[in-house]
């Protein structure tokens, strides 16, 4: 064989050996494996919804919660930079690779999907352009990273960081004015992993007053992390609400009428002084905050109120008097076996509270009873004269007669709805009598304020009986007048007048 034939021959094995080579590298049986992840690179593995492995990049770059994502934490972590990411895994496979643009404009990264034999293989590629600094992750993490500093920087309360040890790490601007030049903690905070809200006093240097804060503590791995509330309008408002409740407590103690507050589980939650003295009930009951059956069962124990005729309708009634509490429509007067009279009312107050206030109005009550029995004996007294007696007040109303007058003039001014005037009363008497000029003399009598002094005069019924009216003056410009029958007509003179009483025949 001659030299050219064997170079020939060997020409074509080492050709055949190598397109046998080549079919079964590039051949479909072949599995790919992928390529080895590089740490400068962001690629994560993925076999199913299961991530396999990713490089330091890719767990750099992921700001989540943790460092191993699954597929749909990463996908909508992804999706913010590029919308296009299809999260159904069937797609990557059909295409076997898909290349992705990022969605913001501008934004020159990629993100390749690969599909290698059931494994997913995402490619993040970081192309670094001037106009847009960098991979629109980093830019979006920048961006954010600013607000918060600013948000931080710019809050108008006080933010810092203490270590282990109990020095200042961090601070914002709040608590730097705050500080100004001292390098010492604000406040005496307590050291160790203790967390919570504590009211703390500061005060600063030239001033007198002391500024209040609430300083919230919440401990981290370097130390503690701690915000400061400006609370000196609430620390102001609680101190007027407590010198207005000192003020209210000490008026109630000078009132003369017991008070009894229950609030709105109908509990007594303030009472004072008078109400220990006006219902016999102890101090130390009262500071027991009772409810209001139990207050009244007490007060009906100590015969400090009315005795029921039925105790389980009195119950009854109790749920009756709250509810008329509530309206402020209880008002009763409890007269007590002790001969003591209590005006007791109720009355509702705001958050559902009930004031019950207890006056002794024995006194009054007395008086009234005294001028009630005065007047009935003074008006059974002139009931049992034979005159006829009435009695004008300064507006010429008529307020007193007696039962010869009504038995004279045939008529009873009480049983009247409208208030009787000396026009009306003269028009009755006019009615019954002969013409006489004298009833337009006494209307003007009454109605004058001076010279005033006794008279009389005589006239006759229209049976032509004789009557002898005397006129006399009283006390704050009321007059009384007075008719007295006569059997026979009087001597002398029909009509006359008398400076006084001895005048009279």
């Amino acid at each position: 064989m001659t030299p050219q034939l064997v170079d020939l021959v060997l020409l074509i094995g080492v050709s055949l050996v190598t397109a046998i080579l080549a079919v079964v590298w590039l051949g479909p049986g072949r599995q790919r494996r992928p390529e080895p992840l590089l740490g400068d690179a962001a690629v994560w593995l993925f076999a199913g919804h299961e991530l396999l492995d990713l490089s330091d990049r890719a767990r750099l770059l992921f700001d989540g919660q943790t460092d191993r994502p699954d597929w749909d934490s990463l996908c909508a972590w992804l999706s913010q930079q590029f919308p296009d990411l299809p999260r159904d895994q069937a797609r990557i496979r059909d295409s076997q690779r898909i290349d992705i643009a990022a969605g913001a404009p501008g934004d020159p990264s990629c993100l390749t999907c690969e599909w290698l034999n059931g494994v997913i293989r995402l490619h993040l590629s970081e192309t670094t352009q001037p106009q847009s600094g960098g991979n629109g992750l980093l830019v979006a993490q920048r961006r954010e990273l600013a607000a918060l500093r600013c948000a931080v920087d710019k809050s108008p309360y006080p933010i810092w960081t203490l270590t282990k040890t109990g020095e200042v790490a961090w601070a914002n601007s709040a608590y730097t004015r705050l500080a100004g030049d001292s390098a010492a903690p604000l406040f005496n905070l307590p050291r160790g992993p203790q967390t919570g809200r504590k009211r703390l006093p500061l005060a600063r240097e030239g001033e007198d007053n002391r500024h209040w804060f609430d300083v919230s503590m919440v401990p981290d791995a370097s130390g503690m992390l701690c915000y400061a509330v400006d609370v000196d309008a609430v620390v102001q408002a609680e101190e007027a609400q407590r010198q207005f409740v000192q003020t209210l407590a000490k008026t109630f103690a000078q009132l003369s009428i017991g008070l009894a507050i229950f609030d709105r589980h109908r509990q007594l939650a303030l009472f004072n002084p008078a109400l220990v003295d006006l219902t016999a009930l102890p101090a130390d009951f009262l500071t027991a905050r009772p409810n209001m059956l139990s207050f009244s069962d007490r007060l009906r124990d100590q015969n400090m109120m009315p005795e029921p005729k039925n105790y389980n309708s009195w119950r009854h009634q109790m749920a009756d008097l709250v509810a008329a509490a509530k309206d402020g429509r209880y008002h009763e007067t409890w007269s007590l076996p002790s001969g003591a009279v209590y005006s007791v009312s109720g009355r509702p107050h705001p958050d559902g509270t009930i004031a019950f206030l207890f006056e002794d109005i024995t006194a009054e009550i007395t008086l009234t009873r005294r001028f009630r029995a005065d007047l009935e004996l003074g008006q059974s007294i002139l009931d049992r004269l034979e005159q006829g007696v009435a009695v004008f007040a300064a507006d010429g109303s008529l307020t007193v007669t007696n039962a010869a007058y009504r038995d004279l003039w045939a008529t009873d001014p009480e049983k009247s709805f409208a208030q009787l005037s000396v026009i009306d009363a003269t028009r009755c008497w006019q009615a019954r009598c002969k013409a006489s000029p004298l009833w337009g003399e006494i209307r003007d009598f009454v109605a004058t304020r001076e010279n005033r002094t006794d008279w009389w005069a005589e006239i006759f019924l229209t049976s032509g009986e004789p009557i002898t009216c005397r006129i006399m003056p009283l006390q704050k410009g009321a007059t009384l007048v007075s008719f007295h029958r006569h059997p026979k007509p009087l001597s002398g003179e029909r009509e006359g007048r008398a400076a006084t009483a001895d005048a009279m025949p």
